[in-house]
């Protein structure tokens, strides 16, 4: 988990050094696909795939596939770094390696939460997921700081830094994990419910991205007909998907599972958060970098190191709250502390649309210290209580449905907060 967030956020600081080493101008007219695709990529295929690999791994052991998960990571990060060519060609090879990367930590993603569910008894999970939250938390907030140092060293190191975890994780998960799910036989892959699925979340994910770019004389994508087009085939799909699933011996989507009533609230919750605080990083980055650093007197060179360095206050509440607030769960429930965890946020960010431009950074601290408490205190306990309410033998794909809400709501994320900030520079 920690090293499959370190490389959703890794790319974030390191993108101007990747483009200047390979020899594109990302935001030169007829470049911005590539600065998307390699931004938002890795994200879109793990948001699509984690069911169907979480439903395949219910079918053939979760242990075989997280280790088969942390081969395709590794095979996807040695790519990475040997990427051959120059200008768009580099650019191209670099966003189909990284998709190779998404399905390997699709993988991992999917699997992780499940494998932890199994090997730990009831009133020991909530600690447990709570461990594995900051792991999450931790690897987005490392990702930064490594980005700045490390594109300041060579662009190819961004990715050669997960090769060596790569390695050492898939021979020690081969040696170690041992599987104690059990494993339902004699089931079909659910072939049409998959292409609908993946297909329709690709497509509308798709939309949403090209949304962001310029169309005619504006700033944003929205109007265009191939972005409506995009998101109107993508949803059609999707309703589809559900009608499938409904009228299918093996379904890949357990929609019984939204009969029970926590498994339905936990997953809403987290797609709510997720969509409140998936683009949150990505603009308050933007904010250090390219305005509250510069006029403190940083250069644009020193800037994605501070940058990482000043967002520190969000991962040390995160690291404060996370185990203990899972540890409380399994003791007193985990509504009053998700619950709690969501309030917190909230005043956060109405918190944070009172700094100014130019704001005292304690201030900042506190403000994101205080965002860091509740996310610690919403995760763990929201996880836990998806995990229990469901059969063990459905672990693996509700897993893969509770990530997939989760990854799909940053993605929409990126794109409201994006839509919100260019437009309001466009008026401006």
């Amino acid at each position: 988990m920690l090293m499959a967030t370190i490389n959703s956020s890794i790319l974030l600081i390191a993108l101007p050094a990747i483009f200047t080493g390979i020899g594109i101008n990302p935001l030169a007219p007829g470049e911005t696909n590539y600065f998307l695709w390699l931004l938002l990529g890795y994200m879109v295929v793990t948001a699509t795939l984690l069911v169907t690999l979480g439903r395949i791994s219910d079918m053939f052991g979760r242990v075989r596939m997280y280790n088969l998960g942390f081969a395709i990571f590794t095979l996807g990060s040695i790519l990475l770094f040997l990427t051959p060519g120059k200008g768009n060609t580099a650019a191209l090879e670099l966003i189909i390696f990284r998709l190779i990367q998404g399905v390997g930590g699709g993988f991992l993603f999917a699997n992780s939460t499940a494998i932890l569910t199994d090997a730990f008894p009831p009133h020991q999970r909530g600690m447990a997921m709570g461990i594995n939250q900051i792991a999450s938390i931790l690897g987005s907030i490392i990702g930064l700081i490594l980005g700045g140092i490390l594109a300041t060293i060579d662009w190819r190191v961004v990715f050669l830094v997960s090769v060596p975890f790569g390695l050492f994780g898939t021979v020690w998960a081969y040696w170690m994990l041992r599987e104690t799910a059990p494993m339902r036989g004699h089931q079909k892959i659910d072939w049409l419910g998959n292409i609908t699925f993946a297909v329709g979340l690709t497509i509308l994910l798709i939309g949403i991205t090209y949304g962001l770019e310029p169309y005619g004389n504006q700033p944003m994508g929205w109007t265009n007909p191939l972005v409506i087009l995009a998101i109107v085939v993508g949803i059609i799909l999707l309703v589809a998907f559900v009608f499938v699933e409904l009228h299918v011996s093996d379904p890949m989507f357990r929609l019984d599972l939204f009969k029970i009533r926590m498994f339905t609230a936990g997953n809403l919750s987290s797609l709510l958060a997720s969509i409140a605080r998936g683009g949150l990083q990505f603009m308050l980055i933007i904010w250090l970098q390219g305005i509250w650093l510069p006029l403190h007197g940083y250069s644009f060179e020193e800037t994605p190191l501070w940058a990482g360095i000043y967002m520190l206050p969000l991962m040390i509440g995160f690291i404060a709250f996370g185990p203990l607030s899972g540890w409380l769960s399994d003791r007193f429930g985990a509504r009053l502390f998700s619950t709690l965890g969501m309030v917190i946020q909230a005043l956060g960010f109405l918190l944070l649309t009172f700094l100014p431009a130019n704001f005292d950074y304690i201030w900042f601290a506190l403000i994101l210290l205080l965002m860091g408490i509740g996310q610690g205190m919403f995760a763990a306990p929201n996880t836990t209580a998806i995990m229990n309410s469901v059969p063990a033998d459905r672990r693996g794909v509700a897993s893969g449905m509770r990530s997939t809400f989760q990854n799909s709501a940053t993605v929409m994320s990126i794109g409201i907060f994006f839509s919100v900030v260019t437009i309001g520079l466009a008026t401006a």
